[in-house]
C-alpha cells in the first residue's frame, strides 16, 4: 500500500514579460505556490495554486493557500492511501469549506503522482483525452492600443497566436470600444478579438458597451458586469457571445447559470472549479445545457498550465479555444522542458502524471524561502 509521506509547499516569484494590466490591479510578476507530495514508494506529484494580482482577483492567494495546506491540508493527506484520490479528496471536501484553489493543487499532486505509479497520463486518469493539441489565445493588456497591435502582429508572425482577448474596463466605455476597434481594424481577418472586462462595467455601461463591440467585430465579451442576474439581462440580446468567468465559481453555480440561462459560454478554470474533477463537473454541466466552453486561466505557470490543458483535453468540445499562455507571460521558466506552442495550439504532454518535471536549480532560485535566506546571509556578511 503506497501511503502519502509528506506534504511541501514553496511560493515561487516569477518576472513577467510586461506589465499586466486589466480592470482590478497591474501585475508586475506573478506568484506561484507550488505544493510537492511525496509517497512511500518514491513518486512525487507536484501542483499548482497561482492568482491573479494576489489577493485582487479573488478570496485565495498564494500565501493563503500555502499557509492553509500546511495548516489544515497536510494532517488529512499525511498516512493516508496515495491511489484514493476521490477519497483523499472527499476527505478534504468534508472537513475544509471552500479553499478551490489550494483543493485544486492537492488534487493536481495527487493525480501526477498516481500518474507516475501507474505510467499514465493524467487525461487519462480523468477519462480520457479526446484530443492532443488545444487552440490557445493571448491577451493583450499592456492599455496601449499600438503596443497591443504590434504585441498582435509578433503573434501572428510567429503562428502562436491568432485569437486575441484584450483587457478592458479601466477607461470609459467609448475609449475602451475606440481600443478595441483600432485593434481589430489592424488584424482584419488575421486575428479573432474577444475581451474581457472582469466585472467592471454597470448593468448600463454594458447595455451601451456589448452593442458597440460587436459593432466593431469583437466575437466575445467575458464577464462584463458583476452579478449573475445582470449577466443573465445581457445574455442572448446582442449579437455577440457572453461568457461568464467570475461568476462561475464550480459545479452549483454552473449549474444556477445553466439554469437561469445567463450565459452563452462557460470560461472553465480549474482552480476556480475547485479542481481537476469539478472542472469536468462544470463541463457536463455547460454540455447538458448547450452552452459552449472555453478553457480559461488564471495565469498559471507550466504546471497549473499542464493540468488545466489535461483537463480540458478531456472536454467533448472546447468551441471556443483555451487561453493557457500563462507560462509565455513569465520570463523564465521552473520545467525542465517548455511546454511546446506551435501552429496556433498547445501541445499536451503524453507522458506519466503531467508530463513535466522541474528544473530544481531554478525553483530554488525563485524560491521566495531561499531568497529570504540570501538576503540575510548578505547582510550578515
Amino acid at each position: 500500500m503506497v501511503t502519502i509521506d509528506r506534504v511541501e509547499t514553496l511560493l515561487l516569484d516569477l518576472p513577467t514579460i510586461r506589465p499586466h494590466q486589466l480592470s482590478m490591479t497591474t501585475m508586475q510578476g506573478q506568484t506561484l505556490m507550488i505544493v510537492r507530495i511525496y509517497c512511500s514508494d518514491g513518486s512525487v506529484g507536484i501542483g499548482e495554486g497561482t492568482t491573479i494580482g494576489g489577493l485582487a482577483y479573488g478570496a485565495e492567494s498564494p500565501e493563503g493557500m500555502k499557509l492553509a495546506i500546511d495548516t489544515y491540508f497536510s494532517p488529512l493527506l499525511l498516512g493516508q492511501r496515495a491511489d484514493d484520490v476521490s477519497q483523499l479528496m472527499q476527505r478534504l471536501q468534508l472537513a475544509i469549506r471552500d479553499n478551490r484553489f489550494a483543493k485544486s493543487a492537492v488534487e493536481t499532486a495527487l493525480y501526477d503522482a498516481l500518474g507516475h505509479r501507474r505510467n499514465l497520463p493524467v487525461s487519462e486518469l480523468l477519462g480520457g483525452r479526446i484530443c492532443d493539441r488545444l487552440p490557445v489565445a493571448w491577451t493583450l493588456a499592456s492599455g496601449d492600443t499600438a503596443k497591443d497591435i504590434d504585441e498582435a502582429e509578433a503573434m501572428l508572425s510567429m503562428r502562436r497566436h491568432r485569437i486575441f482577448k484584450l483587457k478592458i474596463g479601466k477607461r470609459t466605455v467609448a475609449e475602451d470600444v475606440a481600443h478595441v476597434a483600432a485593434i481589430k481594424k489592424a488584424l482584419g481577418d488575421r486575428g479573432a478579438v474577444r475581451v474581457d472586462i472582469n466585472m467592471a462595467w454597470s448593468e448600463l455601461d454594458a447595455r451601451y458597451g456589448i452593442p458597440a463591440l460587436a459593432d466593431v467585430g469583437c466575437e466575445l465579451v467575458e464577464q462584463p458586469v458583476a452579478s449573475a442576474a445582470a449577466l443573465k439581462r445581457l445574455s442572448g440580446k446582442y449579437p455577440i457571445a457572453v461568457m461568464a468567468d467570475e461568476s462561475l465559481v464550480g459545479p452549483e453555480s454552473a449549474f444556477a447559470l445553466a439554469q437561469a440561462e445567463a450565459a452563452d459560454v462557460f470560461a472553465i478554470k480549474i482552480e476556480q472549479s475547485g479542481g481537476l474533477r469539478a472542472a469536468q463537473k462544470v463541463a457536463a454541466i455547460a454540455e447538458a445545457a448547450h452552452i459552449e466552453l472555453y478553457g480559461g486561466t488564471m495565469l498559471e505557470g507550466s504546471i497549473g498550465t499542464v493540468a488545466s490543458a489535461h483537463a480540458f483535453s478531456t472536454f467533448h468540445a472546447l468551441e471556443w479555444g483555451t487561453e493557457l499562455f500563462g507560462p509565455l507571460l513569465l520570463t523564465e521558466d521552473i520545467v525542465t522542458t517548455p511546454l511546446i506552442y506551435k501552429d496556433f495550439e498547445l501541445q499536451v504532454p503524453q507522458g506519466a502524471g503531467l508530463g513535466i518535471a522541474l528544473d530544481e536549480e531554478r525553483v530554488q532560485f525563485f524560491n521566495r524561502e531561499q531568497r529570504k535566506k540570501s538576503v540575510i546571509l548578505a547582510a550578515v556578511k
